[in-house]
């Protein structure tokens, strides 16, 4: 069986690494757009080689001898992905859109790949890939769900079949996301404005007093260091759970807001927090911040 990666991120990198140790005999090539900039001998191929993943030189390249296709680049080139690879594809050949999106984006992503007679599935991923990999649970939606869901049980995928329709699967991540990044958004911006009025002890206080089970210190200290690590891909996913929200007729403004707030972390030129105590390692980064 073979396996063919648009995008060669974190996510594709975890897939490829776990998918591997459960099944030895698959064979992976991935294509990513940092190739066209960087070259084969640059960050992203050596990644690949490190990976025992073949390099392609182009999306359909990647995808001409493929069983299963897994696209996973970030959230704006979602549909160029679909674009670019489904006019290439044939039936019996399965498109895994692992993007985070919103459901509309998914449908006209299904559109670019369908009419090609392959499968399409909308997959989310419920959660970090980290240490799972493949194995991270997952919901899947459209008809060739069902048609790979004995295969990818036998690969040890941890699923669930949401719905028929493209976007099915999306629409409760991109809803969800709007709590678990905007917790992260509200923690992040409480601190550091406490950080920034001299409050910082008070204010952990009071929410700790208040909020016994959250666990703060140690809520804290994870949410930045998400922000910081993941802050620009997060980003790029609130904007798609406004435009999710924008459709269903409510509105997507808080979604941009915290989109914003995951921008500006991740814009920083820290990527952890450090290992010192709480309130100094927020005030450096408030400080960061300020600049």
């Amino acid at each position: 069986m073979r396996i063919a990666f648009i995008g060669f991120g974190e996510a594709a990198r975890a897939f490829r690494q776990s998918l591997a140790a459960q099944e030895p005999a698959l064979q992976f090539v991935a294509y990513d757009i940092l190739l066209d900039k960087e070259g084969a001998d640059g960050p992203c191929g050596e990644a690949m080689r490190a990976h025992g993943v073949a390099i392609a030189r182009s999306p359909q390249a990647a995808a001409a001898d493929a069983d299963w296709i897994i696209s996973a680049v970030t959230a704006d080139q979602c549909l160029a992905a679909a674009r670019a690879t489904g006019p290439h594809l044939n039936a019996g050949q399965v498109f895994f859109d692992i993007n985070s999106v919103s459901p509309g984006r998914k449908r006209e992503a299904a559109a670019a790949v369908g009419h090609a007679g392959a499968g399409y599935v909308d997959m989310a991923v419920m959660a970090p890939v980290h240490p799972k990999g493949h194995a991270t649970p997952t919901l899947l939606a459209g008809e060739a769900a069902e048609v790979v869901s004995a295969r990818l049980s036998a690969l040890g995928f941890c699923f669930e079949v949401v719905g028929l329709e493209p976007g099915a699967a999306t629409a409760i991540k991109m809803v969800r996301s709007l709590f678990v990044k905007g917790l992260e958004a509200i923690t992040v911006e409480t601190l550091l404005a406490a950080s920034a009025s001299g409050c910082f002890d008070r204010v952990l206080a009071s929410l700790e007093k208040s909020y016994p089970g959250l666990d703060l210190p140690r809520l804290g200290r994870y949410h930045f260091e998400r922000t910081l690590r993941h802050g620009m891909r997060r980003a790029a996913e609130m904007r798609e759970s406004a435009a999710t929200l924008n459709a269903l007729g409510l509105k997507g403004h808080l979604a941009d807001a915290i989109a914003d707030v995951q921008a500006a972390m991740g814009a920083l030129p820290e990527t952890t927090l450090g290992e010192g105590a709480l309130g100094a390692e927020v005030e450096r980064i408030a400080a960061l911040r300020r600049k």
